[in-house]
This record gives C-alpha cells, sequence and structure tokens, in this order.
C-alpha cells in the first residue's frame, strides 16, 4: 500500500503547509474552478452512459446470443485493451482535425468511450456467463422478445456489475490527462486534470496551492466510490470470478 498511500498523504499535508486552509480558499476563489468541473463532469457523464450502454449491449450479445463467429469478434475487441493512448494520439489527432471535432467534447468523449468499453465488456460478459440461461428462456415462452427480456431481466440482475463500470469509467474519465491537454485547447472547455497546470502559472508555482487543486479534483471521485463501494465490490469480484 506504500507506494499509493504516500503520495496521496505527500499531498495532502501539502497542501496545509504555509497558510494552511488559506490555501484552500486562494484555489476556491479562482473563477475559473466552476468550469473545469463542470467539463470534467460533462465529459465523464457522456462516457459513462456510452460505455455502460455499449458495454452492456455487446456483452449481452457476447454472452447470450448465438451470433456466428462471436468469439472471435470478443477476442478481436480485447486486443483494444493492449493499445496505450499514446500510441493512438497521432491517429487521433488525424481523426479529430478532418472530422472538424478538434478543440470540443466530442474529440475526448469518443477516445475515452473507445478505449473503456472493451474492458467493461469483459467485467460484464463474465458476470451474464454466470447468470442461468433459464431466465431467458421463461420470459421467452412468456412471449417476450430478445429486447424485452434484455430490458425487465438483463438490466436489473446486471446492477452490481453496472456499478463496477460505472466507478471505473468514472476514475478514468475524470482523471484522464492526456486526451484533455491534447484535443482541449479553449480555457472554457479544460478539465480538471488540467487545473494543477493551469494553476502554476496563477499561482506562480506555488506548490501549496497546487496541491490543494490537486486534492478538490479527486475528492468527487472517491465521494463517489464512497456513495458505492458495496456494489462495486460486489459486482468487480463477480465478473471477476463467474
Amino acid at each position: 500500500m506504500l507506494p499509493f498511500v504516500f503520495p496521496l498523504v505527500a499531498m495532502i499535508a501539502g497542501s496545509f503547509a504555509g497558510t494552511g486552509w488559506n490555501n484552500y480558499a486562494a484555489v476556491l476563489s479562482i473563477g475559473a474552478l466552476p468550469q473545469f468541473f463542470l467539463n470534467s463532469a460533462i465529459i465523464a457523464g457522456v462516457v459513462i452512459l456510452t460505455v455502460y450502454l455499449c458495454g452492456l449491449l455487446a456483452a449481452f450479445g457476447f454472452s447470450k446470443l448465438r451470433i456466428r463467429g462471436k468469439e472471435f469478434f470478443f477476442w478481436l475487441l480485447l486486443l483494444v485493451l493492449m493499445l496505450p493512448d499514446v500510441t493512438l494520439l497521432t491517429p487521433l489527432f488525424t481523426t479529430a482535425t478532418s472530422l472538424g471535432i478538434y478543440d470540443t467534447y466530442i474529440a475526448v468523449i469518443l477516445p475515452l468511450a473507445a478505449l473503456q468499453i472493451p474492458f467493461a465488456v469483459l467485467l460484464t460478459r463474465n458476470f451474464l456467463n454466470g447468470l442461468p440461461d433459464e431466465f431467458l428462456e421463461a420470459v421467452r415462452v412468456d412471449g417476450a422478445n430478445t429486447w424485452q427480456a434484455f430490458v425487465h431481466i438483463v438490466i436489473p440482475l446486471t446492477r452490481p456489475i453496472a456499478a463496477a463500470v460505472v466507478i471505473l469509467t468514472l476514475i478514468n474519465a475524470w482523471n484522464n490527462f492526456l486526451l484533455p491537454l491534447v484535443f482541449l485547447q479553449s480555457p472554457d472547455l479544460q478539465t480538471v486534470t488540467l487545473v494543477p497546470t493551469f494553476f502554476v502559472g496563477q499561482f506562480s508555482n506555488d506548490q501549496t496551492k497546487v496541491l490543494a487543486a490537486a486534492v478538490l479534483t479527486a475528492i468527487p471521485v472517491v465521494v463517489a466510490y464512497l456513495c458505492l463501494q458495496r456494489l462495486f465490490e460486489r459486482g468487480l469480484a463477480a465478473g471477476a470470478i463467474k
């Protein structure tokens, strides 16, 4: 735990160095801070919705539907997990500029969602594999079609793994630094991960206030995890074991 806990303790302790709570007051007094949080909330919200819907639909198809060659396509999808973000910057930049979406939310949302869908599909598919097929057969006997079975059976039963997907997607979308740095140039569109670099210029590299800004950016993710902790742990364990 030490390699992970020590930087957090150092960050919090450093944020109170010098003038203490006044460091946070100085950060909160900057008018641009709410806009940074709003931008991150918009991007993270759309990414979560996209990953959840696409991941759940794909996992349902890979797990419960009879599709020719679905195992081949499943493993092809998982190959995306092997691609680091850095190797995709050049083609993503070329695509964004050619489509005219550079310096917009969509230029960050699409790559973030595309890179996180494979892992969401992997977790959700493993979870769905543990659900008895008799559930779906029973609703089909009652006259329900595949879409109705998905809505009324699959979605309610996958709430634990959905919480895990939502938390993991939120953490990755909220904490991503590279894509917003490259694709968002307008100050009105930048995200909270760029706040420390923004405050380096605002406070003449005053590290105490930069660390205070870093602590504030981490609060939403911590709160979200604490609220969904039980569902997250149960869903993650189920998706990994079943």
